[in-house]
């Protein structure tokens, strides 16, 4: 196969840009959410909402340990009944959103996920519990939407697989980072590859019908060899999906905390960059070469995985709206999208936790932000252009009665300029160029409004 070089530079009179600024994972980044003044009704926000495609997400926020590069809303350890707590707190909130739902339409979920954290800290009489609050409480059919969950090396056990399975789940996704035990170290990951294999075994043994594995790139003493080594481990078992994640160092994170000498370079230099740009393209022509399609920049998947378990064609994450139960779920209509607290100091987190439990009263939003006509196009040229399939134009002018060209020349003509956009893409289709997929992190961040990122730069850290 022809190999496409990654380059952090182009040859236009550009300024330089680093390309790894930020994973859009989502927009606006809960960063730029305040308290909300009004705290509105949730009935109220959602009573001229679609509700026929919806998504549901449960949060679980409990880790065996934390990872050092970890951001995520998650502590260590539940102690003192604490995840019963947490159920029952959870309970009550989905019988409060059930009910600001409304009866006076059907409500229909398309997709459902259990994230964290890590939902199989869960024992599996927890997890069933679990499953029940999705089904019994908001009304969600398991078994006949795709329902994915999130689970560790250490916490993948026979019997906790077994209540996923007969549950209804179609993907299992398990963060393994690196098959190379002293990655895993210099990750602040405390895992062995004997115990990764186990659990990767089992979860096959489970018949759970997409694997998912996640790996790191860019990790200390991390070299083209050994991260083949650990593609190669991973591709032995023949995952449906892989997703291969630039190691990023944020702040209060157990990797930033113990700073550059530990990590042996500074986070912030060109030589880290061209490192995990060099492994990106690596990683993505060795499973390009090994039978994978491209979906994003971090997203691959087998290409004769089983389409019939990706769920119904009619969700779209780009327009329908979510349901997120839990303390660090998000929940979106097309107005707001709101939340609880964020935090990634484990004092903090713990905290937050404690509030939610003993919340009585789960009828309003709490903490969010806006969401304007400006930022529901910024936001549906984000998801859609960062996908490798791209934004079809005609989509976007049905949707909002405009041209992307026009909404965001400035933007869109300097991603032209640097190479970013596929010139050889159909007419009517906006596409992203290898090169332009391999800086996502940077391209998308430039489509972040003025508003978002001054409160993203306001927000103080805790």
């Amino acid at each position: 196969m022809t190999t496409t070089p990654v380059t952090a530079a182009t040859t236009s009179p550009l300024p330089a840009v680093r390309p790894y600024e930020s994973y859009v994972y989502a927009y606006p980044h809960k960063t730029a959410y305040r308290p909300l003044e009004d705290r509105p009704e949730l009935r109220s926000l959602w009573a001229a909402e679609p509700k026929d495609a919806l998504s549901l997400y449960l949060h679980i926020p409990f880790c065996e340990v934390r990872c050092g590069f970890c951001n995520l809303f998650t502590r260590i350890g539940a102690p003192e009944e604490l995840t019963t707590r947490y159920l029952d707190a959870l309970d009550r909130q989905a019988l409060a959103v059930r009910e600001a739902l409304g009866g006076e339409e059907p409500v229909r979920f398309a997709a459902a996920a259990f994230g964290g954290g890590t939902p199989t800290f869960l024992t599996a009489a927890e997890l069933e519990r679990l499953c029940d609050l999705a089904e019994k409480r908001m009304g969600a059919d398991l078994r006949s939407v795709p329902l994915s969950v999130e689970t560790s090396p250490s916490t993948a056990t026979a019997d906790r697989l077994a209540v996923l399975a007969d549950r209804g789940t179609t993907r299992i996704s398990i963060g393994v980072q690196s098959f190379v035990d002293e990655e895993a170290r210099a990750a602040v990951r405390p895992q062995r590859r004997a115990d990764v294999e186990a659990a990767l075994g089992r979860i096959r043994e489970a018949r759970i019908p997409v694997l998912n594995i996640d790996l790191i790139y860019g990790i200390d003493g991390q070299t083209d060899r050994t991260w083949l080594a650990s593609l190669d481990a991973a591709l032995a078992w023949r995952p449906e999906e892989l997703y291969l994640y630039p190691l990023y160092v944020r702040p209060l994170t157990g990797l930033h905390r113990l700073g550059p000498v530990a990590g042996a370079r500074a986070r912030e230099d060109a030589a880290w960059d061209a490192q995990r740009l060099r492994l990106y393209a690596v990683g993505r022509d060795h499973l390009l070469a090994h039978g994978y399609e491209q979906v994003s920049m971090r997203m691959f998947r087998r290409a004769d995985a089983p389409r019939e378990q990706e769920g119904p064609e009619d969700y779209a994450c780009q327009t329908d709206g979510m349901i997120g139960l839990g303390c660090g779920a998000r929940s979106y209509t097309s107005a707001l999208h709101y939340s609880f607290d964020y935090a990634v100091d484990m004092r903090e987190i713990r905290s937050i936790i404690d509030r939610f439990t003993a919340t009585e009263d789960f009828s309003r939003a709490e903490v969010g932000r806006y969401v304007d006509a400006d930022e529901a196009r910024r936001r549906h040229l984000l998801q859609s252009l960062l996908q490798a399939s791209g934004l079809p134009v005609a989509e976007y002018r049905a949707r909002f009665g405009t041209e992307p060209d026009a909404d965001f020349r400035a933007e869109l003509a300097g991603f032209a300029a640097r190479g970013w956009l596929d010139a050889s893409a159909p007419d009517g289709l906006l596409r992203l160029s290898p090169s332009g997929l391999a800086h996502s992190d940077a391209l998308g961040p430039a489509l972040f409004s003025p508003g978002v990122r001054a409160a993203m730069a306001a927000y103080e850290r805790k």
